[in-house]
């Protein structure tokens, strides 16, 4: 399961979105600083219109959507990679996710008080990679240490650590992330396993007032998007009014439609950010299709039916003989299992056949 942890100074939309896309009250979204004190976890579906077009072809027992784990945790405040605020309680939930939503404000409202005075959505992107990069630096530096000592006695694993390590150093000194130290997938590998926080795939999402949001833009997130490529990131930002996912939240059907369309967005907020995180980590969909259960499964692109088949239970890799494959499309405009094989449209593909997004696969294991 994906797992997107959303991070944030206080009062910059973070609870309310989460309230929002989980369409849930878990988090108090109350107007001052660590209303929000253990961090909110909510499960939320993968948008995928294939699915349910699956689901209206097959109609079987049940339909099993793709999930993400959304992951609220407490406004971060200057001061944080030394204890300030919520601190290292923070640093420790953050840690444990895949990949980090970044909430910034992007929007002025007198009524809605801001931390650190003004909105300066620049001063906030600072903040949070300064106080994380410092976190990360303190990590590294107890590494570093043991990692000396060891590669002075000889130890070549040791040594090639230290480069990674050494480099790393550099680069949080510099005000940049460990990301920016990963030359290769060990090294990336390696920084993942240390915790780091800024090792972390990173992307922003922008709270943005109802009308920049229409207009695709505004002074505040084009300010943001500056920063961002200033500091070397390659991070995509998403636009969102929290306002708006709020209220979006309490609609449903044609009436959610409309005020979309009204708003001058196609999609919510919500499916814009996970497609953004599936973006970001590489990840694509398969699915599994029968009389009792049409299901999405979580994959990274690039994937093999062997890893497909481990995706879905250890068995069915230990056992894997073969897997049965046909194309979303094929299936749709056939309209079964049954028709895709009279027509020749299922193929057999062994284990390392690379799974396409949308295939739909039939395991053949035995255990």
């Amino acid at each position: 399961m994906l797992r997107l942890g959303i991070v944030g100074l206080p009062n910059v939309g973070k609870s309310t979105l989460f309230n929002a896309l989980t369409s849930s009250k878990a988090a108090a979204a109350e107007n001052y600083p660590f209303c929000t004190v253990e961090p909110n976890v909510g499960v939320v579906e993968v948008p995928d219109p294939r699915l349910q077009r699956l689901n209206a072809l097959v109609k079987p027992k049940k339909k099993v959507p793709a999930v993400v784990e959304f992951v609220d945790i407490a406004g971060l405040v200057q001061g944080a990679s030394q204890g300030e605020g919520l601190g290292n309680q923070f640093l420790s939930h953050i840690r444990e996710v895949d990949a980090v939503v970044h909430v910034i404000r992007c929007f002025d409202d007198p009524d809605v008080v801001h931390v650190m005075g003004p909105v300066d959505p620049v001063r906030d992107h600072d903040v949070i990679t300064s106080e994380l990069a410092l976190a990360d630096l303190a990590v590294v530096e107890r590494r570093l240490d043991k990692t000396r000592k060891t590669a002075r006695a000889g130890d070549k694993e040791a040594q090639a650590e230290l480069v990674v390590l050494e480099r790393v150093m550099a680069e949080l000194n510099a005000g940049r992330g460990a990301r920016e130290a990963g030359e290769s997938e060990a090294a990336v590998r390696f920084l993942r396993q240390l915790g780091l926080l800024t090792a972390k795939p990173i992307l922003y999402a922008a709270n943005v007032n109802e009308q920049d949001l229409a207009a695709g833009g505004g002074p505040w997130l084009d300010k943001l998007r500056a920063a961002v490529q200033a500091h070397h990131e390659e991070a995509e930002i998403v636009p969102f009014s929290a306002k708006l996912e709020a209220e979006l939240a309490e609609l449903a059907g044609e009436e959610r439609r409309e005020y979309l369309a009204s708003a001058g967005v196609t999609e919510p907020g919500l499916d814009r950010l996970i497609h953004a995180g599936y973006r970001l980590l590489g990840l694509q969909t398969f699915f599994t299709v029968g009389e009792n259960e049409v299901r999405a499964w979580t994959m990274h692109a690039g994937g093999t039916a062997f890893d497909a088949a481990g995706e879905i239970h250890s068995d069915f890799q230990r056992g894997f003989i073969r897997a049965e494959t046909v194309s979303y499309d094929d299936f749709v405009r056939v309209g079964s299992y049954k028709a895709a094989r009279e027509q020749g449209l299922v193929r057999s593909e062994g284990r390392d056949y690379v799974v396409r997004d949308g295939d739909i696969l039939l395991f053949r294991f035995n255990v």
